[in-house]
């Protein structure tokens, strides 16, 4: 394993552990004291979190540190650029308001349509 899948992973699961308990990376971010864009670098691997922050992060979340490192290896299968794209759209409707989603599926629909 090297140090980029393990942020990989880590933020995966602090993504993960954030949306089971119902927070934004805005809400999360006031709660620990961090900015959501360090929220989503975190998420994305693109952070290297210290140690200090990622006890910060779990008493924000009131989990165990430990949880963060709790994640299952399900495939050592590499994704396809369309499950990457896939992933990554789901991830920006999840964070996205219930109208604003209503929105974004009546674009789709009308798109679908005129295929």
């Amino acid at each position: 394993m090297n140090g980029n899948s393990i942020l990989t992973m880590v933020g995966k699961r602090i993504r993960q552990i954030r949306k089971l308990k119902g927070y934004t990376q805005e809400e999360l971010g006031e709660k620990c004291g961090f900015h959501f864009s360090y929220i989503g670098g975190v998420e994305r691997a693109e952070k290297n979190i210290s140690l200090i922050n990622i006890q910060k992060l779990a008493n924000a979340l009131e989990v165990p540190v430990q949880e963060f490192f709790s994640y299952e290896k399900t495939s050592f299968r590499k994704n396809t650029e369309r499950e990457d794209v896939l992933t990554d759209v789901n991830e920006l409707l999840l964070e996205m308001k219930t109208q604003d989603l209503k929105k974004v599926r009546l674009f789709l629909t009308e798109i679908m349509n005129n295929k």
